[in-house]
């Protein structure tokens, strides 16, 4: 076993305690009553870059949340890698539904409860760890790294893609190596080479000037309620197709060697309904769950209000309706375009009895890389040694908008490389990310580094 690995062994307990420390920090980014603890978390991984003494670590101001910057080099001639990552949090919300607190990390049946410990602080920490490894053991770290994680990710990302082009010097690489996506299975190692882009609409559907009873009014003025729902209906048909026209135009179509690949996938669909609790799937027609779940676009409602949510029964007719929509986008779909299409489509189904508003927010690009990229190849050589066991290669429904705001703004291929899973309940209530896969991780990372200058020859 080398230095590093041994290094990783006997610090398993310190890297654990360690984590547990920034994931008692609720930096929850979409509250700005939790800005403190947003900046102490960001505080804290500067403090963690700062203990290895690199070249260079910066917290860098933004318009939002801060960037933290770390670099290290070690021979110009060797591959640069930029590890990204974010430290901040969705809500925990229903805490309720948490088994335990939330910002209180407790391990069961090897697994660790917590916000963020999947997602995304438990894996990116990996890789500060694995540069640990390096430098504590006395091993010379093999290649070039610098580190760049921020605090917005569960927002948008919407200071991220500015400071990029405005130091896209500082960040020059030869890849981008992020951990923010699942293993295909337990103890099945995978790597991602494709993720959904996203288009995240808001529509509001506005009637009468004001709430009316029901019994006086009902009938004779259209409820924006139902009017809203009519319109949801229309954007899908029944063979799970979306109504908006243009909006397959860009579509690039699955080959015939990627549906293969798909279908020599191992997985069991009854398993899968199992796990969710349901008697049967649904999608789009012609194509495979695992298709329709990381390769197809979709349209999906995330949130519906509208009229008396309170105890008991009120008898009104809402002045309002609204929900959130998000599309899953596939190569080339431009998010832009899509809430283009979406909005003219929604203004032109809408009847003139209400009025309706529709609201942008975030979106990002879909992205591939090409599976033939040499650091692609030395990730998969490091999962092989470390798990014993042939990577999987896999597309992933998801979206990190960033991956090709990389590719378009430096130049630059991002590795995937998740230890997380599918089930670890990300965004949701007794979210887990599995102790050995922490540790694995930081292995995996360790060997990827050390494997790196032999791919890149």
């Amino acid at each position: 076993m080398s230095a590093v690995q041994e290094y990783i062994e006997s610090n398993k307990e310190k890297f654990k305690e360690e984590l547990f420390e920034i994931l008692r920090i609720p930096s929850i980014s979409t509250s700005s009553a939790h800005k403190q603890h947003v900046g102490k978390a960001a505080d804290f991984l500067v403090d963690q870059l700062e203990s290895l003494d690199l070249d260079r670590v910066t917290r860098f101001k933004t318009d939002g949340n801060p960037i933290v910057y770390g670099e290290l080099t070690t021979d110009p001639e060797k591959p640069t890698v930029l590890v990204y990552g974010h430290y901040d949090v969705q809500p925990p919300d229903p805490e309720d539904l948490w088994d335990t607190p939330p910002f209180e990390p407790t391990v069961r049946n090897g697994d660790i409860y917590a916000r963020g410990a999947s997602d995304d602080k438990g894996q990116s920490f990996t890789h500060v760890k694995a540069l640990e490894s390096y430098i504590k053991s006395g091993t010379d770290f093999p290649v070039n790294i610098k580190y760049i994680f921020e605090g917005e990710e569960e927002v948008g990302s919407p200071n991220l893609v500015p400071f990029i082009k405005e130091h896209r010097e500082l960040l020059e690489c030869d890849m981008v190596l992020i951990s923010d996506t699942a293993m295909f299975a337990e103890d099945t190692p995978s790597i991602t080479y494709g993720l959904r882009g996203l288009a995240y609409m808001e529509v509001e559907v506005i009637g009468p000037n004001r709430d009316l009873h029901s019994g006086v009014y009902g009938g004779a003025v259209d409820n924006p309620a139902n009017v809203l729902s009519e319109m949801i209906a229309q954007l899908r048909d029944e063979d799970g197709r979306i109504q908006i026209p243009g909006f397959y135009d860009a579509v690039k179509p699955l080959t015939e060697k990627e549906r293969e690949a798909y279908r020599n996938l191992p997985f069991d669909e009854e398993e899968y309904k199992d796990k969710l609790g349901l008697k049967a799937l649904n999608g789009e027609k012609g194509y495979s769950t695992l298709e329709r779940a990381s390769a197809r676009p979709t349209l999906d409602v995330n949130g519906l209000w509208s009229g008396y949510q309170g105890e008991g029964a009120k008898t009104v007719l809402p002045s309002k309706a609204g929900a959130k929509i998000s599309m899953r986008l596939v190569p080339d779909q431009d998010p832009k375009e899509i809430a283009k299409l979406f909005t003219e489509h929604i203004q032109s189904i809408a009847p003139e009895t209400v009025t309706v508003e529709v609201t942008e927010h975030h979106g990002g690009h879909p992205s591939i890389t090409d599976l033939s990229f040499y650091g692609l190849k030395a990730a998969g050589k490091a999962f092989e040694e470390v798990y014993q066991k042939e990577p999987l290669f896999a597309r992933e429904g998801g979206s990190i908008p960033i991956v090709a705001d990389f590719q378009k703004v430096l130049g630059a291929q991002s590795i995937l490389m998740g230890f997380g899973l599918n089930s670890d309940a990300i965004h949701s209530p007794n979210e887990k990310f599995a102790l050995k896969d922490f540790y694995r991780g930081i292995k995996t990372s360790a060997k990827f580094f050390e494997l790196l200058p032999e791919y890149s020859e």
